[in-house]
């Protein structure tokens, strides 16, 4: 099966494309490698990828409209695994046009490139922001997502109806995934374990906000993977009641988690105490998420399963490895 996955050099992108790699399928991995974290951890991603053989890499970015177009034609793909996104809910506040470009732009030219070349399935990536300010837990694909409290957010909603669109008008199948916190090895690091792990190890404080009285779902990267590849394996088929082939899924792992619990989760892998900076909570953010895993378990018979312990001193010894024993720091 020849896949596209857009996104390569990001955190999901690279472990999706690997996990695609390891079973035999051929993969077209693009990327356009911003600056909007540090370039070269992206690099070493794509440096896990370049050994296999069925694996090629090309710098583009999905926004580009021609570029896209001919990329579609030329390779004429089996199924799409759309992972490209400008990412964090906080840099929206800042810099809303990079978001318009890649996470709207890009993605009519992502669909676009599936309707005219038949593509039998488009996986892609919404997000658990979607939720907004909803207090109703834990969060169901039922809910109304029709309040969004950031920008980013908004943009994954237009996500879930432009595929539910060309889902109806043209026919392709369309499966978008709402991840919840994802974390784990090759992370990006603007997220907060991320972040507080760096600062941690260099005896730097760390910013608590919501002053602790913050909840995640957070799900370790390989659960995410599993997810995403069964669903690239069954393709979207109409709901009861409906004839388009578009479905959304939660992913996530049905275990809040306490922030200043996941700290202490962090220090225990560290063996080292935070000093920790409580702050009010940040526009765009929300309290709490829990995701509600019933309809992709009924779907793919998958959930996650990965403790945060588990999860994070898997992150932490790659970490060291990656930054403390290449000299990276």
């Amino acid at each position: 099966m020849k896949v596209l996955v857009t996104g390569a050099a990001g955190f999901i992108g690279m472990h999706v494309a690997q996990k695609l790699l390891n079973r035999g399928d051929r993969i077209v991995g693009i990327d356009n490698l911003n600056d909007y974290y540090d370039p070269q951890l992206k690099h070493s991603r794509l440096a896990q990828l370049e050994p296999y053989s069925d694996f090629r890499f090309e710098r583009l970015d999905v926004a580009d409209r021609s570029d896209m177009a001919n990329l579609f034609k030329r390779e004429q793909f089996d199924r799409v695994v759309h992972l490209a996104a400008q990412a964090g809910v906080r840099y929206s506040l800042q810099n809303p046009y990079a978001y318009v470009d890649s996470n709207l732009t890009g993605f009519v030219n992502v669909l676009e490139g599936c309707r005219h070349h038949l593509v039998k399935h488009l996986v892609y990536a919404s997000s658990s922001s979607v939720y907004g300010g909803n207090i109703k837990m834990p969060f169901s694909e039922s809910d109304p997502v029709d309040h969004p409290v950031s920008l980013y957010a908004a943009t994954k909603i237009a996500n879930e109806l432009m595929a539910h669109s060309y889902s109806h008008l043209y026919g392709l199948p369309t499966t978008g995934l709402r991840f919840f916190t994802v974390y784990g090895p090759w992370g990006r690091p603007d997220m907060a374990y991320f972040l507080f792990t760096k600062a941690i190890l260099e005896d730097q404080p760390i910013n608590v906000f919501n002053h602790g009285d913050m909840k995640r779902d957070f799900t370790y990267i390989d659960d995410i993977v599993e997810g995403v590849v069964r669903v690239l394996d069954r393709s979207a088929t109409p709901m009861h009641g409906s004839h388009v082939p578009c479905r959304v899924f939660n992913i996530g792992n049905h275990q809040p988690v306490q922030l200043l619990d996941f700290i202490a989760c962090i220090e225990a892998s560290l063996c080292k105490k935070a000093q920790k900076r409580l702050l009010p909570i940040q526009d765009g953010d929300v309290p709490a998420t829990y995701a509600d895993m019933s309809a992709l378990s009924d779907w793919v018979g998958f959930r996650p399963a990965t403790t945060v312990k588990q999860g994070l001193n898997k992150f932490v010894s790659w970490y060291a490895s990656y930054y403390y024993k290449s000299g990276r720091v």
